[in-house]
């Protein structure tokens, strides 16, 4: 694929997924009585990945430590 229709692509995407999740959180979307508020979803995710991401970096500084200490 051309790198100019990938770059173009992919920002349709993105903003796509951005004006989706604006709208399902603006407007209240619900099918069969649950709500689809992707923006909420996102949000829940980014910050369990945050949580993750700084739980992994202090184990990595304790297996550092422990080697550390060992050696």
């Amino acid at each position: 694929m051309n790198k100019w229709t990938e770059l173009m692509t992919g920002l349709v995407i993105v903003i796509g997924a951005i004006l989706v999740a604006l709208a399902s959180s603006a407007y209240g979307w619900s099918v069969f009585g649950k709500d689809l508020n992707f923006l909420n979803a996102a949000w829940l995710f980014f910050k369990g990945g945050l949580f993750w991401l700084a739980f992994m970096i202090g184990l990595l500084f304790v297996m550092l430590g422990i080697s550390d200490l060992k050696g």
